[in-house]
């Protein structure tokens, strides 16, 4: 063995464990596509909030509901710049990539590249109109890098210009603006009180064919997707049938009001599987009103990486079953929390007086809170509750140091063994961008046989603290390693910028 490296377990050196999500409280992506902001006046939206009758008559048709919202919604057209592509020949034979991988080089000849325009790109999607002077909901995706908007009115096919007012790929909502004046705006309902189990109606344009109407039930609230990379995700799943096309329609309730603008689908072919998902209208009017006012979306900004409470983590922090919550695993100094006396390993169970379920529910609570404002924050340290006032700064638009970390969830089964780590050295710290101020042992192999390896630890990761206690260099690694008696180890690291709580779980019993 190396004097500069130490090794655990019997095949390697280090130490490591396993991974849950480090994710960034108030993070953001957006787009403004129509250039500088212009602030302008909140959109004026009818809402009702009265609660749906679920003791009432059978319902038998939904056919005076569909004959009043059927004009609110409408068929988005759009048109994307054409695309150049090399169609030259080089020797007779295509200067093409696929060619070259089967044929090689040896074919080709000099000749002057030729840069051909192909046809412009056409897309299809819905919207929907929510107010009766020109605002329009509709997806991010259905006009992201679109240069001609047209929006066809359904049943009389009137036509307009649109313009994108501003878009939030946070999100997938984008506000889309026509020249007209007395539309069908369509009124909004609260997402809120939506039920597993309401019947909800689905209106779009799907794969373009023409308005169509589908009927479904709310399958579930608060639903992340599979596969889509949106920052904040609390969807309302419904099997109303949902297809390509129908990305921003309305899916409205048993009263017509809207409750969703329709985004995405789980489905193996593309088509529907019974499984849609829509943004709840509550935090697509949020949404709307930003983009509208200042061209972009304001949210607040904690400050801090979090991450989800595993049964493992749960355990080595000795909480008890209602103190999930959101793992806090770095704080930003001078950031909100950090100023208000958040630290590193305290759990936020509540936020302004709401509990917090997990990661994604304190995201969505902290980016709907308006910047500046006061709020208190309940968090459990080292088994004791404490609240916190936390005055909460705005989300930097360009990101900054704690902008944005997306969650990877990995596997909660951890070991230490064949784990190498060495003092951090200033090459290491070069090499690996490993800033000054993170201190600890430098993972430098990991055996992809080991626990720790299916943990998440990776080489250039850093040890930074082995149950709560900080780590100073290899040495200390390994002291603190045969020093522990307990058969799940809680490690923090310092990984791909950030920091994360992980447990190796070296239990015969586990």
């Amino acid at each position: 063995m190396k004097t500069e490296k130490k090794a655990f377990g019997p095949r390697m050196r280090a130490v490591v464990l396993g991974v849950a999500a480090a994710a960034l409280v108030g993070s953001l992506s957006l787009s403004a596509f129509s250039g500088d902001a212009k602030e302008r006046k909140p959109a004026k939206v009818v809402v009702d909030q009265s609660p749906i009758d679920r003791e009432g008559d059978r319902i038998i048709s939904f056919a005076p509901v569909v004959k009043r919202i059927g004009p609110s919604v409408v068929n988005v057209y759009t048109t994307s710049k054409a695309e150049m592509r090399d169609t030259s020949f080089q020797g007779g034979f295509p200067n093409d990539e696929l060619f070259r991988r089967f044929f090689g080089d040896r074919f080709e000849m000099p000749e002057p590249r030729r840069d051909v325009p192909m046809p412009r790109r056409q897309g299809v999607g819905s919207g929907v109109i929510v107010t009766q002077d020109g605002y329009i909901l509709t997806n991010a995706h259905v006009v992201k890098d679109a240069e001609e908007i047209r929006v066809v009115l359904s049943p009389d096919k009137q036509e307009y210009a649109a313009e994108v007012v501003g878009a939030d790929e946070g999100t997938d909502i984008a506000v889309l603006k026509v020249e007209a004046k007395d539309l069908p705006a369509i009124t909004m309902g609260d997402s809120e009180q939506l039920e597993v189990g309401d019947l909800v109606l689905a209106l779009g344009n799907p794969f373009g064919i023409g308005q169509t109407v589908t009927m479904g039930m709310v399958g579930a609230k608060g639903r992340e997707t599979l596969g889509r990379d949106l920052e904040y995700q609390d969807f309302i799943q419904t099997d109303a049938a949902i297809n390509p096309g129908n990305s921003g329609g309305a899916l409205v309730d048993a009263k017509g009001r809207l409750v969703g603008v329709n985004t995405a689908i789980l489905s193996r072919t593309g088509g529907n599987h019974g499984i849609g998902f829509a943004v709840p209208v509550n935090l697509a009017r949020s949404v709307m009103q930003n983009l509208i006012q200042h061209g972009r979306v304001v949210r607040g900004y904690l400050g801090v990486l979090i991450q989800d409470v595993t049964p493992e983590l749960a355990k080595a922090f000795d909480l008890k079953d209602d103190e999930r919550g959101a793992l806090v695993s770095q704080v930003q100094e001078d950031g909100a929390a950090g100023k208000a006396g958040v630290k590193v390993g305290d759990v936020i169970v509540e936020f302004d007086g709401e509990k917090v379920k997990d990661m994604r529910s304190l995201k969505l609570r902290v980016a709907g809170t308006s910047p500046r404002t006061k709020t208190p924050v309940k968090v459990i340290r080292d088994g004791k509750a404490l609240e916190l006032q936390v005055r909460l700064k705005e989300l930097p638009n360009e990101g900054g140091e704690f902008a944005f970390r997306s969650g990877q969830h990995g596997n909660n089964h951890e070991k230490l063994k064949g784990v190498g780590v060495e003092d951090l050295s200033r090459e290491a710290r070069r090499r690996h961008r490993i800033p000054a101020e993170v201190s600890g042992a430098l993972v430098v192999s990991v055996d992809p046989r080991s626990e720790a390896y299916e943990a998440g630890l990776r080489p250039g990761d850093v040890i930074m603290e082995m149950n709560r206690k900080s780590v100073s260099g290899a040495d200390d690694t390994v002291e603190l390693s045969r020093n522990t008696e307990a058969g799940a180890i809680l490690l923090r690291i310092w990984s791909d910028g950030g920091s994360r709580y992980l447990v190796v779980d070296e239990s015969d019993d586990k």
